[in-house]
């Protein structure tokens, strides 16, 4: 028979396992190093150096002085960032007798649905020497939002405790910002945004605890299904930028964005486990609040222009960004009236208390070197070629690394194209591949618990997120700017 301190504990550890976990799911639609490519089409086919070389309306993420060159105009673009993944995960258990034990698991593959992450931009320009602009902006961060099957050759998928997909999320950033050119040889922008939208998780968690009080680690009878909804998500922030020309060649731009602070309210909802100790088992109560925080931005760069002649141009620029992901060191979960009742031995009804999971993301730092060669092309028409390269430091500590959350150093090759039609038409298309090591977390390092703690337990608990993992990257995109003069 378990003490009632046993059960209490099984008790607190099934839901905060439900929550902790659901929620640890939707940290990936946001996360750094998950933001796992920088944004828009032209941008990409330039590597993402595009900080002090902003001049049209994808200043709004990357620099937002650059909109005082955006003129009065609209740009509409979208790209597709087919993320796959396959992990194949291994434990070390230490038994009773206190002999280790390694198990390996057949391999999982997480993939991302065509789903084309969208651009909606547009600004207007203004003042006696067009020297004011506004703007207003819609888009979404490039996120790969990986979904894992829930079962691999018949058996439970071992990545169920971290992800099963994250199907019915959406989150936009909306922006309003404005420009100033006092002279020419300098640009100012600002600009205030705020994310929106809501997360829509499933992940499984296990309540069975780890000494075999009530059978074998991870047996699926003790597997329950969470789904969680956080939302509706308003996080307001603000970004700005500045522009300078020290002479007709060279442009030097610097950037940085404010954090975001979440509090959002979120709804759970469990399918608890087919144990016997659940046969009567329900939950009362399905709210909680969610506080988490994104990282702030700083970006810096330094443009080489140069004419050539017969309308030929060029524009190489070195960039460097930094972000803040240290801020990111923990979600906290306050629940709302949740209760588990009618668990057989458990004392009824039992509240859920607060619970904090520690993230310990770091800092993670981005150079890029990219640029465009313009000229007369096919048929006569003015075309530019893009190009570019980048380096980005992970933000996920290798021991965090889990199927929900894959990253790792990166390097990113862009390349692309821009057509103009007439005086006011472009017409853009990019492609970016990411090249990713292999990423092996030793089973004895693996920090990611699958959380069930029950006071007493004579061996220690498994990880989930042990083993190896394989990630591959391509966005492809394409876009059309038109400029009213």
């Amino acid at each position: 028979m378990m003490s009632l301190q046993s059960r209490r504990a099984l008790a607190a550890a099934c839901f905060a396992t439900c929550l902790g976990l659901s929620l640890f799911a939707e940290r990936t639609a946001l996360a750094g190093g998950l933001y796992f490519s920088d944004r828009g089409v032209r941008p990409l086919g330039r590597g993402g150096a595009f900080v002090a070389g902003a001049d049209d309306l994808h200043a709004v993420w990357y620099n937002p002085a650059g909109l005082a060159d955006a003129g009065s105009s609209i740009l509409l673009d979208g790209s597709w960032l087919n993320f796959s993944s396959e992990f194949k995960r291994q434990t070390r258990v230490v038994d009773a007798s206190g002999t280790v034990r390694t198990y390996d698991y057949p391999t999982v593959k997480g993939s991302t649905p065509f789903l084309p992450i969208p651009t909606i931009a547009g600004s207007y320009n203004f003042g006696d020497k067009k020297q004011y602009t506004i703007a207003g902006a819609i888009l979404a961060p490039y996120v790969p939002i990986a979904t894992y099957p829930e079962t691999v050759d018949g058996q439970p998928a071992p990545s169920r405790y971290s992800l099963l997909s994250m199907d019915g999320s959406a989150l936009v950033q909306l922006g309003g910002y404005f420009a100033w050119k006092p002279v020419e040889q300098f640009r100012i922008g600002v600009g205030l945004d705020m994310l929106v939208g809501k997360f829509a998780t499933t992940v499984v968690f296990n309540a069975n605890p780890a000494d075999r009080l009530l059978g074998a680690p991870e047996d699926p009878a003790y597997d329950a299904a969470a789904q969680m909804s956080v939302g509706p998500i308003f996080a307001p922030s603000a970004g700005m930028g500045a522009i300078w020309e020290p002479e007709e060649h060279i442009r030097v731009g610097l950037s940085g964005h404010l954090p975001y602070w979440i509090s959002a309210p979120a709804t759970l909802k469990v399918r608890l486990p087919t144990a016997a100790p659940f046969d009567r088992a329900k939950q009362e109560g399905d709210s909680a609040t969610v506080n988490f925080r994104l990282p702030g931005t700083i970006r810096a760069g330094v443009e080489f222009r140069q004419k050539l002649g017969n309308e030929k141009k060029i524009r190489v620029e070195v960039a460097y960004i930094r972000e803040f992901w240290s801020l990111h060191d923990s979600i906290d979960v306050t629940p709302k009236g949740i209760n588990l009742v009618d668990v057989t031995g458990f004392p009824s009804p039992f509240g859920v208390a607060p619970i904090s999971l520690p993230r310990n993301f770091t800092d993670s730092n981005s150079v890029r070197l990219g640029g465009e060669f313009t000229f007369r092309g096919l048929l006569d028409y003015k075309m530019d070629l893009r190009g570019g390269i980048s380096y980005e430091s992970t933000a996920v500590p290798r021991e965090w690394v889990s199927p929900l959350t894959v990253d790792t150093n990166k390097v990113q090759i862009g390349g692309g194209a821009g057509l103009y039609v007439g005086q006011r038409w472009r017409l853009d298309a990019a492609f970016s591949y990411i090249f990713a090591p292999q990423i092996n977390v030793d089973p004895a390092e693996a920090a990611v618990p699958r959380v069930n703690p029950v006071k007493g337990n004579p061996t220690a608990g498994e990880s989930i997120n042990g083993g190896t993992y394989t990630v591959r990257a391509l966005t492809l995109g394409a876009g059309l700017n038109y400029k009213f003069e």
